[in-house]
């Protein structure tokens, strides 16, 4: 067993930190920029403090980096890509104050693809024009780095849900059905929503200065069809943002073995970000040893409280990766038990020492 190219990723979550700090996360945290850069970096400063062993960082799950973590950036907008472009089609904006928040569902349930706005027409929203005026408000101040929407780092790597993720919030699981009922109606759906996706990160790219060096694309949803609908839905909508946008981070969350091949069709897919359950030996088999992949331990393991058994997940896991280039990465909640957490970590970075 190589344990070469493994690196280690935890982010924290906001539910940890309203279970230090309390809940504090209402709609001000994420409309007033200087506030949230207030509370951002008080968690960060606590969380270097506390546990610098995990070498963490303050983010959305899968999406800010530390390694291109800036102390002077403060996050313009930091909300979900799929909840922004929701709001601006009138679903409302529900804050959590103990952890994520998240919008009204189903938010074009009743709509035709004709009832909906110009894609190009989104950077005209009340909503957009209000992050574009604290971009520039910030810049002109000179002393913090503005992070717009769509992004999480100092890296210029853009974030969006994908296509059908995001047409699964806005229909409901209606869309799964639609694919074989209504297949042009869905194809409608995504391909406005691919669209709207590259306007929006172009358009905040250009006014923040980011060149933009990849896409992270949450498909969350599309271990959920099987690989001849991701081959028809999915595939093109990936081709199109990495033709107009870059290089794209794949992440699927559930056991996605039945997409790898199909998945590997995509034209500029770069890396992947896969949830435990998928099996890293078929992605080495499909992808190859240099291909970069990211996975996260199951959840049922993190919260289970046994050292025993993430080390058992890791060692199976490490001998299936065979040596190639991998993260293994957590999303630190507070139902994770802290000691076992820790003593799996430090136990993770020997090996892969």
């Amino acid at each position: 067993m190589s344990t070469r190219n493994i690196e280690i990723e935890t982010s924290v979550s906001k539910a940890f930190m309203a279970q230090a700090f309390g809940p504090e996360f209402e709609r001000d945290y994420y409309f007033d920029p200087h506030r949230r850069y207030g509370m951002d970096v008080l968690y960060q400063e606590f969380i270097d403090k506390a546990y610098p062993d995990l070498d963490a960082l303050y983010t959305e799950s899968n999406l800010g980096r530390k390694k291109h973590h800036d102390k002077r950036q403060v996050l313009v907008g930091g909300i979900q890509p799929n909840m922004i472009i929701g709001m601006l089609l009138g679903a409302e904006f529900i804050p959590s104050p103990g952890g994520d928040a998240d919008i009204s569902p189903a938010c074009w349930a009743d709509r035709t693809i004709e009832d909906l706005p110009a894609p190009d027409t989104l950077v005209q929203h009340p909503i957009i024009r209000t992050f574009d005026a604290q971009i520039r408000a910030i810049q002109r101040e000179g002393s913090l780095i503005p992070i717009p929407p769509f992004f999480w780092d100092a890296s210029g790597r853009a974030a969006i849900h994908g296509a059908l993720t995001t047409a699964q919030k806005f229909l409901g699981e209606e869309v799964f059905m639609d694919m074989l009922t209504g297949p042009d109606r869905v194809h409608g759906v995504m391909d406005w929503i691919c669209e709207a996706n590259i306007i929006l990160v172009r358009h905040f790219a250009a006014l923040a200065g980011i060149e933009i060096s990849a896409v992270h694309v949450g498909e969350c949803s599309s271990c959920m069809i099987g690989h001849k609908e991701w081959e028809a839905f999915v595939i093109p909508t990936l081709n199109r943002i990495g033709r107009e946008l870059g290089p794209v981070r794949l992440h699927s969350c559930g056991l996605s073995d039945h997409i790898l091949e199909t998945a590997r069709t995509a034209e500029r897919l770069y890396s992947l970000d896969l949830g435990g359950e998928t099996s890293v030996a078929k992605t080495r088999k499909t992808f190859g040893p240099d291909f970069p992949v990211s996975i996260a331990p199951p959840v049922k393991l993190l919260a289970g409280g046994r050292v025993a058994d993430l080390k058992n997940w890791t060692m199976n896991l490490l001998e299936a990766n065979a040596g190639g280039r991998l993260t293994v990465l957590y999303h630190l909640e507070p139902q994770y038990p802290l000691p076992t957490i820790r003593a799996w970590h430090a136990w993770l970075r020997s090996v892969a020492s």
